[in-house]
């Protein structure tokens, strides 16, 4: 295999900084990747977080002026990470979330500061760095959007770029008197530029301009291609459908492997499923359920959010808690439905138990101590949660949409019957079809025997980052002359 450079261009990097499944693939896809022969550095923002983890770093570059104000362009180490780091303290050293302020509402100037991560990336990539020229620059959502048009700007040779969509519902879209401001010449606001609906799309530039267009799953690569799904850039994709992939996520099995896994109140493995027991007794107790082994406990980990499915869940409670179940849940989100599932938890003490918040101990706890985990979203390009899921024994109940579709073995009789099951699926997306997966779960679930071969199917399936990582590497190498 010829040796590549890869430079990995993200706004967020698990265990470093996360807000969703972004973080998670930008820090485990590096080291798997080092298995094919691909060298990667991720260039990130120096939020605090993100400078206060580097282990040692030398300056690469200093910029005068970067979108207002003075910037050095970092190398270092942060744990198995090798990173390029902004510093530019006008930009990026403030509190809390990358990209919203303290009022909840977004940066007023996120356009400035992730076009810094962009103008950042190119330079890289036309040899900034000495000793590392990428021969693949490969841009990680909107965040990230404008870096194939700025290496289309430059002179000179410039290396591959690779786009990837982790959701297409989250654009960057900005006003178009931004555009001298983020160093983008008048040519480019056109239909086959930057211009998007009179605004000034970041995606859209992406999209437009790489050399090739991954998504997290192939189903999704599909529907983004779709007026219903595509949200406003399904013809631009139709358009480019020949450059359009899907690689499916995988999750680092490192991080979520249930034998070594110290979140957890008992590890465990396929051969001693039955410690999960302990799991489950313990996630009770965190989230005041019913201490009860013999009640089937329901668990979900996701933002609170119309996408995510989460009213449905309520609309369908009844049914769920019907004959003592139980529900332990983990998210924020929309208001009303934070609301609305605390006063669940009060109507139903014992039975519904939630935790508002991220805590990543106790995401690791209900994957080990649920039986069944609900994935109900309206669209998910991958998914990760069900892939942990699986991983830990605990069964998935996934919507029949995006990557939950295409990681999932529904439950169906001839799947069963032929030992491929894996968790439930059901569509359309609505409340009659959910309650019916529900129901059909909870009647497996009294046939101990099938369920754990329902168990056996997902903790043996390899939901890691190997076999992306080749299709990854495969697909670097495609862009590249021969």
């Amino acid at each position: 295999m010829r040796p590549l450079n890869v430079l990995s261009v993200t706004s967020e990097i698990f265990p470093i900084i996360k807000t969703g499944g972004l973080a998670d693939v930008a820090g485990a896809l590096p080291s798997a990747l080092a298995a094919e022969g691909v060298k990667v550095i991720t260039l990130v923002p120096g939020y605090p977080a993100v400078l206060g983890t580097l282990e040692s770093s030398n300056v690469v570059h200093r910029y005068p002026g970067l979108f207002g104000g003075t910037a050095s362009l970092l190398s270092g180490r942060a744990g198995d990470l090798d990173l390029f780091v902004i510093d530019a303290p006008h930009l990026f050293d403030r509190p809390g979330s990358p990209y919203l302020a303290p009022d909840g509402r977004d940066w007023p100037d996120n356009a400035q500061r992730f076009a810094a991560l962009a103008r950042a990336a190119a330079d890289i990539g036309q040899g900034l760095a000495p000793g590392f020229v990428p021969d693949v620059v490969h841009a990680h959502d909107w965040q990230a959007g404008l870096v194939p048009i700025y290496l289309s700007l430059a002179e000179g040779p410039r290396p591959a770029t690779v786009m990837t969509i982790h959701n297409i519902a989250f654009q960057g879209v900005f006003p178009p008197y931004l555009l001298f401001e983020l160093g983008l010449p008048a040519s480019t606001f056109t239909i086959d530029g930057v211009e998007y609906y009179g605004q000034i799309g970041f995606l859209k530039a992406g999209l437009q301009h790489a050399d090739r267009i991954t998504t997290v799953s192939p189903t999704y690569a599909k529907e983004i291609q779709t007026r219903e799904g595509g949200m406003g850039l399904d013809g631009l994709l139709r358009v480019r459908a020949i450059a359009v992939s899907g690689i499916l996520n995988g999750v680092d099995d490192k991080v979520w492997d249930p034998s070594a896994d110290t979140n957890l109140m008992q590890t465990y493995d396929r051969d001693n499923i039955d410690a999960r027991i302990a799991n489950k007794e313990g996630l009770q107790k965190r989230l005041g359920l019913s201490q009860d082994p013999d009640v089937m406990l329901f668990g979900a980990v996701s933002r609170l959010s119309e996408q995510k499915g989460l009213d449905l869940v309520l609309a369908s409670l009844s049914r769920l808690l019907a004959g003592g179940a139980q529900l332990a849940l983990l998210g924020s989100g929309e208001r009303g439905l934070e609301e609305s599932f605390r006063t669940a938890s009060i109507v139903h003490p014992g039975q519904v138990g939630c935790f508002f918040g991220y805590d990543e101990g106790l995401a690791h706890l209900i994957q080990g101590g649920s039986d069944a985990l609900l994935v109900p979203s309206r669209f998910e390009p991958c998914g990760l949660t069900q892939l942990c899921a699986m991983r830990y024994g605990s069964v998935p109940i996934v919507s029949r949409v995006g990557g939950l579709a295409d990681t999932v073995i529904d439950a169906n009789e001839m799947a069963v019957a032929a030992g491929a099951a894996t968790g439930f699926q059901f569509g359309p997306v609505a409340v009659s079809p959910l309650t019916d997966a529900i129901d059909r779960a909870k009647a497996l679930w009294r046939d101990r025997q099938a369920w754990r071969r329902l168990q056996d199917n997902g903790m043996s399936a390899d939901v890691s980052w190997r076999r992306p990582a080749k299709q990854y590497a495969d697909l670097y190498r495609s862009c590249l002359p021969t």
